[in-house]
């Protein structure tokens, strides 16, 4: 089933780069901007995640919190930040979610239900991969509005 606008959004536990959260908790009474990418170390995504990470005091102005999400393992995220910051300017500083078991992307329909296997051998560029979306959740937290969007 599709999660649609004022759904409540699932709650998870996941590891992301500034430890183990629980979504639900972690948003508290916060507005919250869930982003996921395909894929850590793809040109597209790095750009994203870097003017993220610029713009990021203007989220904590309106008391917004962001999160990232990649199918690749925390450990992954910790190096591609580096890459970020260098190519970038700014470096994520927001937590990424490391969804190596597909358990987040699947919940939010970004993952059909079936995928399985390893994500350091799958490619952005194959249809299976998370599909790029921006996710807003109010405070209570029903989903808001969604994007998903394509890069070919």
């Amino acid at each position: 089933m599709a999660l649609a606008i004022n759904d409540t959004a699932p709650d998870f536990e996941a590891e992301t780069t500034e430890g183990k959260i629980r979504f639900h908790d972690w948003i508290g009474d916060k507005w919250t901007v869930l982003f996921s990418h395909p894929k850590d170390f793809t040109p597209v995504c790095t750009t994203e995640l870097g003017y993220m990470a610029k713009i990021k005091s203007e989220f904590d102005k309106r008391g917004v919190k962001i999160i990232g999400l990649s199918v690749d393992p925390v450990a992954s995220h910790e190096g591609w930040a580096k890459d970020i910051k260098e190519t970038q300017g700014f470096a994520p500083n927001y937590p990424m979610i490391g969804d190596s078991d597909f358990n987040v992307s699947k919940l939010y329909g970004m993952l059909p239900a079936a995928v399985s296997g390893d994500p350091a051998i799958r490619r952005s560029a194959r249809p299976r991969t998370t599909k790029p979306c921006a996710t807003s959740l109010s405070s209570t937290p029903t989903r808001k509005s969604s994007s998903f969007w394509s890069i070919r």
